[in-house]
């Protein structure tokens, strides 16, 4: 089945059945609830709701469902058109919208779309308020407006500069310091929406930019998941280019990451450690992370004497820790940055400006930055079981043996030994378990993993 409907979201492949894809009808539906939803919680309020969108193939017939569904509720449209995720959520609160909607199936491959929704603050909605919009799609309350009464459509393509003169506005990021620096930099877009905003911030803060696969057509030349594995094209261009570095976004530009002078991965977990280092230096404070996230940003926060915190995984859980926390700067290990003093959102756009501003301050390679950072190694794996096998009693189970050690339990089980760790999840769709393993070497980190899976084949006796 690849129609998941989750608590921050629906997403699935274009085309197909009605429930069991992304089908007009599965969008029509979801955007029927979300603009409910809305209306439920403001009853008798004139609504203006934020959309845009990436570049995918199938993003303008998505986008022209979900927008005149939302006009058919009565609810105004600030459409965008080809934007970021961080551009809507920045939109959101600039515009006094009662909420948004980016139509980005993030890193997945090209026949994926989604409807990402946010609340009136331009961040993610609670797992509790997903669920009411579960519930009324389920249900199909839905009760629209009738001809007097239908929204109204204003088209706002200026995002994209505001977003960047937000970002170029930071009281840490120098565009001056970077301009002398006259950094060439090579741009990976994945012929999204990447494309279009990276070079654009990059020639504002005086760096040459070089770009590679820039197109925004929604044809994704590689697996749009910025893992090492994708990303010998522009790992090979920036040792030709002989440039500084290299960048890498996602199709929705809120994962991040670096590729070092050498040609060699900066690492996407590094991309916040690098940031934070450079926020910390300036504003001390606390962090917050993942618990699938690297141990080196508990590092470096303790380096600049602040406290580190680790959230269930999830955007919506970081951020929470975030403000309960007071965190400075937090956010995922998958290259996701989230930085307060701009907004409560991953940004590749803040990233980006950040780290050049911090590179513009050393007198050091990227790959000699990266040198200088604890050295960690991750090894990440999942175990297939059958639908009969009870995960939660495995869990348990590796609870109860490791119980002398370090364990959290808000998220799966997470194992802290003195020198490596091991986090385990079960996924809320298929019947495995996620193993993401972590020490300062990587045959350590893949020989934890293993030693992991064989304990967990012999609890379930498979």
């Amino acid at each position: 089945m690849t129609l998941i409907k989750s608590i921050s979201g629906i997403r699935g492949t274009i085309g197909g059945k009605v429930g069991d894809n992304l089908t007009p009808v599965d969008a029509v539906k979801f955007a029927s609830a979300y603009g409910s939803f809305l209306k439920n919680n403001k009853a008798g309020k004139k609504l203006k709701v934020v959309i845009g969108r990436d570049a995918r193939i199938s993003g303008p017939m998505i986008h022209n469902l979900v927008v005149n569904t939302l006009i058919g509720l009565g609810i105004d449209v600030i459409d965008l058109g080809l934007s970021t995720t961080p551009t809507v959520e920045i939109a959101v609160p600039l515009e006094h919208a009662d909420g948004g909607i980016i139509l980005t199936a993030s890193h997945n491959p090209k026949q994926w779309n989604a409807l990402k929704l946010l609340n009136e603050k331009g961040e993610f909605l609670s797992g509790k308020e997903g669920e009411l919009i579960l519930e009324i799609a389920e249900s199909e309350a839905f009760d629209f407006s009738d001809v007097d009464s239908l929204g109204e459509i204003t088209v706002n393509d200026a995002y994209m500069d505001i977003h960047i003169d937000e970002v170029l506005n930071l009281p840490l990021v120098d565009a001056e310091a970077v301009a002398k620096r006259k950094f060439k930099v090579v741009v990976d877009g994945v012929n999204s929406s990447g494309g279009v905003i990276i070079p654009m911030l990059l020639e504002q803060m005086g760096v040459e930019c070089v770009k590679l696969y820039c197109e925004p057509n929604g044809h994704f030349p590689h697996n749009p998941e910025p893992l090492k594995e994708h990303l010998g094209d522009i790992c090979k261009l920036v040792v030709e280019e002989k440039a500084d570095f290299g960048i890498v976004v996602d199709p929705d530009v809120d994962r991040l990451a670096f590729i070092s002078n050498d040609g060699e991965m900066f690492g996407e977990e590094y991309t916040l450690v690098a940031c934070a280092d450079y926020v910390l230096s300036k504003t001390p404070g606390n962090t917050v992370s993942n618990m699938s996230s690297s141990r080196a940003l508990r590092d470096i926060t303790n380096k600049h004497n602040g406290s580190y915190q680790a959230s269930a995984v999830g955007e919506v859980n970081v951020v929470s820790l975030m403000k309960a926390t007071n965190a400075i700067i937090g956010g995922e290990g998958n290259g996701g940055i989230i930085y307060p003093e701009s907004h409560y959102g991953r940004d590749s756009l803040v990233g980006v400006a950040l780290f050049l501003t911090h590179l513009a301050s050393l007198d050091m390679t990227v790959a000699e930055l990266r040198a200088s950072y604890p050295q960690y190694y991750m090894s990440k794996n999942k175990i297939e079981l059958t639908p009969q096998i009870d995960v939660d009693a495995i869990l348990e189970a590796m609870t109860e043996k490791y119980k002398a050690e370090d364990i959290t339990t808000i998220d799966g089980v997470k194992i802290d030994f003195p020198t490596e760790w091991v986090h385990l999840r079960k996924s809320n769709t298929e019947p495995i378990i996620r193993i993401y393993t972590e020490a300062p070497t990587q045959e350590a980190a893949d020989a934890l993993a293993f030693r992991i899976i064989d304990e967990i084949k012999a609890i379930a006796n498979i």
